[in-house]
């Protein structure tokens, strides 16, 4: 594998569980464009007579009309993103329109996707219902959403900032945690913890930001909410989201439980990692269970959108579903931002509410559209080469195509476009990133490079294509391409604070990379490095063998030959440390089942080779002082320092990026 394949992987593995950056954001390759489809003939008895007539262009929204577009798209746009199957929902005025299934559950038996019966994975997805179970408690007074978290547990939260964790942040993703990978996602059921036992078995992540000021995405902070729902209600949250979210709602085929009952097995699709792999994979077990360990049908979460457009009085009273809508935490104007726990993901002029979810293998996403009564649930069981595109692709040709006010025009360039781009240029890191053990290394590998173009628009990249955003207005771009808008935020002395770009608006912004930390500079920094060190270690042998064919004598003696013999030993001690660390993203990101306890053995080892770097450090210098005290040419001293500096590069690369860290819990 790699360095690079590895970097992606490693990169890969923070998305799971959240919708990190979007594949909408891109050119989609899978269909023409929904607007220019042939016109889908539907039976007039679809359309009640004193239905408004759809704008032109636009396509009515009836049961015949869905069907044929999707029968249209979904089948082609499986094999080109290399899925194996999916489920696609839609739900209008209080009923299910239409619930479609496509490709295999398991492709094995060749046994086709039930639109309504067959379930799958909606990973984050499931974070509303823990957020919903939040509001029913601050409905009955038992939480108060700006209250100290630690009040409602039985462990502690350490303080940092000054300031203390809210039920609030929580919602909104702003507790200001580092990202934990440990046990994300594991496949043995027999090591599953509780969810109170796991939260118990491991410090907190460390806080990284101040409480609500910035954005990073937090499967544990939801974990946290969930288990604040089990000890407030006494009831396991598996069974309170049976008892007080499921039930009303009429979801039979839904639930958190871990693993999978055995009621619901003959149903469950199979996870896959490409329709061509075709190897069908484990049940997924995800130890912070109220961040994403549901299974649902297409039918339950048909039935959910429904009791969201709702409002429905079962499961909270219209107050608290509107409080939970409309109280936007809004940090970066007019982007989308998050509500209490529900993103908000308007498209044009079209007002949406929703979440995306991933696990290793299903890849989700949910939109309701509470204007219209409207609602769309799309869930694929393979991640392929583009399930994220394809998702995309879904929710936003459906919305464009039944709705107009969703296709706005760009808009003209702003005369301050190059003015402005200048400053936006440059190397950033995600929000949700590690700060403190091996895995801070996520924000090197990470960075997003902002590049301008000629015109004066920004580019940069997204799923190997570049993306193009046009300024439409002061600091506020467009992709020109899509819906989305990226915003610059600016400090009062007018430096730049952070970018973010919708749909991630919401969960995470873009941080200016540091210099020694920008990918500019170290990445060609870090490769003359370990290009001398490289060079020196092939030239050692050669040599020998020269002064062997030759018969030549080693011209040097005493110390000086030791020193050169350990320079060349402490080059090969950094290759030594460097592809320790490589074996071991390799072995922990090629699959996250492998984050749990039986790895860190391995993970030890790996740490301590980082004392082999302190040694070949010690011999460099040593070489140093040696060769420039000796009578050895001015190429050998140079050399000496060459080499030196080398290993220090490595040195300084390594403490900056967290491979220095002996913490273990990540």
């Amino acid at each position: 594998m790699s360095l690079t394949t590895i970097a992606r992987s490693i990169f890969a593995a923070a998305a799971l569980l959240s919708l990190p950056i979007s594949a909408a954001a891109q050119e989609n390759p899978l269909a023409p464009d929904p607007l220019e489809e042939e016109e889908v003939e539907t039976e007039e008895s679809e359309q009640p007579e004193d239905a408004a007539a759809p704008a032109e262009g636009v396509a009515a929204l009836t049961k015949a009309d869905v069907d044929a577009w999707l029968d249209g798209f979904m089948p082609y746009a499986l094999e080109e993103a290399d899925i194996v199957g999916a489920v696609v929902t839609v739900v209008k005025d209080g009923e299910i329109l239409t619930s479609r299934g496509f490709g295999y559950s398991d492709l094995e038996n060749r046994t086709p996707v039930d639109g309504y019966g067959t379930i799958f994975r909606p990973g984050s997805i499931s974070k509303l219902f823990t957020w919903i179970a939040v509001m029913q408690l601050v409905e009955q007074g038992k939480i108060d959403l700006d209250e100290d978290v630690n009040t409602y547990l039985d462990f502690e939260i350490p303080d940092a900032f000054g300031a203390p964790i809210t039920m609030r942040n929580l919602m909104t993703h702003t507790p200001g945690f580092q990202e934990k990978f440990r046990n994300l996602i594991i496949g043995d059921p027999e090591m599953a913890l509780p969810l109170e036992e796991f939260l118990k078995s491991s410090p907190p992540p460390s806080r990284i930001f101040p409480p609500g000021v910035t954005p990073a995405y937090s499967n544990y902070g939801t974990a946290l909410a969930g288990y604040i729902v089990q000890r407030l209600s006494g009831e396991p949250f598996e069974e309170y989201v049976e008892r007080h979210i499921f039930d009303p709602l009429g979801m039979e085929r839904a639930t958190f439980r871990q693993p999978l009952p055995e009621q619901f097995e003959p149903y469950m699709s199979k996870g896959y990692r490409s329709a061509s792999d075709g190897e069908a994979q484990y049940y997924e077990i995800v130890p912070m269970s109220p961040a994403g360990s549901m299974a649902a049908s297409g039918e339950a979460m048909g039935r959910f959108m429904i009791g969201m457009l709702e409002r429905d009085p079962a499961i909270m009273k219209p107050e608290t579903w509107r409080q939970m809508y409309e109280t936007i935490y809004q940090l970066s104007p007019p982007l989308n931002a998050m509500a209490l726990g529900v993103w908000e993901l308007d498209k044009g002029d079209l007002r949406l509410r929703g979440h995306g979810g991933d696990t290793s293998f299903f890849h989700s996403d949910l939109n309701v559209a509470l204007d219209k009564n409207v609602g769309i649930y799309v869930s694929v069981n393979s991640s392929g080469e583009g399930a994220g595109p394809l998702r995309f692709a879904v929710t936003t040709r459906f919305a464009q195509r039944y709705f107009p006010e969703a296709t706005v025009p760009v808009g003209p360039r702003l005369d301050t476009a190059k003015e402005h781009g200048a400053l936006v240029v440059g190397e950033y890191e995600s929000s949700r990133t590690v700060v403190t053990n091996f895995a801070a290394i996520l924000r090197f590998l990470g960075q997003q490079k902002i590049t301008m173009n000629e015109e004066g628009d920004l580019v940069f990249e997204l799923f190997g294509k570049p993306s193009v955003w046009r300024e439409v207005e002061p600091f506020v771009w467009r992709h020109v391409d899509g819906y989305e808008r990226l915003v610059a935020v600016r400090k009062e002395s007018g430096e730049l604070d952070y970018v973010t770009f919708e749909p991630i608006s919401p969960i995470i912004h873009l941080l200016p990379a540091p210099w020694y930390r920008a990918s500019s500079l170290v990445t060609p920094v870090l490769a003359v490095a370990l290009g001398a060190l490289a060079l020196t270690l092939v030239f050692w042998p050669v040599r020998a063998l020269v002064r062997w064919r030759y018969k030549q004598p080693f011209a040097l003696r005493g110390k000086e030959a030791m020193a050169y013999r350990l320079a060349r030993v402490g080059a090969a001690l950094v290759f030594v440390f460097i592809g320790a660390w490589v074996l071991t993203f390799q072995s922990l990101f090629s699959d996250l089942s492998g984050l749990g306890a039986d790895f860190d053995t391995q993970l030890y080892l790996t740490m301590a080779t980082q004392i082999l770097l302190y040694v070949a450090m010690a011999i460099s210098l040593w070489n140093v002082f040696i060769v420039w005290r000796g009578r050895q040419s001015w190429f050998a001293k140079l050399w000496s320092l060459v080499l030196a500096l080398a290993v220090l590069v490595v040195l300084l690369f390594s403490a900056l990026n967290g491979l220095l860290s002996w913490e273990t819990s990540f």
